[in-house]
């Protein structure tokens, strides 16, 4: 009689499994001779994933180790974010990666994605090469000016859009990408802009400024957001802005996740300091919790010192390994006082994520210890981005 077919425990397909064997083994290594052992392996099967668009593969060995093993996580999902930036640079095979070059900015009107002109693109690449870029490493920038949604969407989309930077970046020439083909960006008073380019040089040769001797992050920090901030002013007419320091793609994308999230608190306290014609110190700020099954943001609500009217919100989302134990609402305390402000509740009861059923936005925490949609008075709302980040 035949035999039935026995399913595998796990659920999951078996490539995913494979991945889970490798990302345990690499957890698990107790040398750095068995590190590289695992690494190489891991490093091949997820190129080979990527490359026939395995998307769900991925993530379904992702998903298991997060809730399973958070050391193979980890392993696994460094595996997959250094393979999907690394792009090809064949026939060479010198080493490439994906950078990105994050802008904070925020401004009561639009904050332009756009396509960046012949003139900027030179700027950015003469300021890269000088104060971020190692010696004698190849640049290939893209043309466009990104919102997050109009990114890549994805590890495999991330992996070909690597290769295809890398194959200009080769010849130091930029990618030209049709603006008309992305996504319209989200309008919110303060957002993320992305310079996105990838770097090849020779194997084993430094690609960064940071890694020659007498280079540091800090000092390519203070000279790219001088020079670099310069380069875009043209780019970004009307916005105030504050440079991120450029870095491997994912690397960079979490630090701007990080940074972002005081930067739109500084810049709503400036926004609604002009808009409303009243000093820091005459603002409210309502810091509440807002869960789903667990702990996911803290969401603030402003509101005047004479009103209990939330006239606007600022989303403060947990990031990486950060929960209910975290000193998450002291940093926001400390942020919001930098800023001026004197006048802070915190709210500790459980707030539900609630959003607004008309436009979707946030509902923000006010001082009575209910949700409220944030609305400007009608005489200071013209041209005034709707949702609000």
């Amino acid at each position: 009689m035949k035999r039935p077919k026995l399913g595998r425990r796990s659920g999951l397909p078996r490539e995913a499994e494979h991945l889970l064997w490798l990302a345990n083994g690499l957890a698990e290594s107790g040398s750095r001779a068995e590190d590289m052992f695992w690494d190489s392996r891991l490093g091949e099967a997820v190129d080979e994933i990527l490359h026939d668009d395995g998307e769900d593969i991925l993530n379904a060995a992702l998903d298991h180790l997060y809730a399973s093993n958070p050391p193979a996580h980890d392993a696994l999902a460094d595996a997959v974010e250094s393979r999907s930036e690394s792009g090809a640079a064949e026939p060479s095979h010198q080493q490439a990666l994906l950078i990105a070059a994050p802008v904070l900015a925020w401004s009561r009107f639009n904050i332009p994605a756009t396509v960046l002109s012949a003139s900027v693109l030179a700027n950015l690449r003469v300021h890269l090469s000088a104060h971020v870029l190692a010696a004698n490493v190849k640049l290939g920038l893209a043309n466009v000016l990104f919102s997050p949604e109009q990114l890549p969407q994805g590890y495999c989309e991330t992996s070909r859009f690597a290769a295809d930077l890398s194959q200009v970046a080769m010849r130091n020439r930029d990618l030209q990408i049709d603006a008309e083909t992305l996504p319209e960006a989200a309008r919110f008073l303060s957002d993320v802009r992305y310079v996105v380019a990838a770097v090849v040089a020779d194997p084993g040769a430094p690609l960064f400024r940071w890694q020659e001797k007498d280079g540091s992050r800090e000092s390519a920090a203070a000279q790219w957001r001088t020079q670099g901030g310069a380069s875009l002013n043209s780019a970004l007419p009307g916005c105030a802005m504050e440079l991120v320091l450029p870095d491997a793609y994912f690397a960079a994308s979490r630090q701007a996740d990080r940074a972002s999230r005081p930067y739109s608190i500084r810049a709503s306290v400036a926004f609604l300091s002009t808009t409303l014609n009243v000093a820091p110190g005459e603002l409210r700020a309502v810091v509440g919790p807002f869960h789903d099954r667990q702990l996911e943001e803290y969401r603030i609500g402003f509101t005047t010192l004479h009103s209990p009217a939330v006239v606007h919100g600022v989303v403060w989302p947990l990031l990486g390994i950060e929960d209910d134990n975290a000193d998450v609402p002291q940093q926001i305390e400390q942020c919001l006082r930098e800023c001026g402000i004197t006048q802070i509740v915190q709210l500790d009861q459980r707030f539900p994520m609630e959003y607004c059923d008309d436009c979707g936005a946030p509902m923000y925490p006010g001082p009575d210890g209910e949700v409220a949609h944030a609305e400007l008075p009608a005489e200071t709302a013209d041209q005034v981005p709707r949702h609000l980040h």
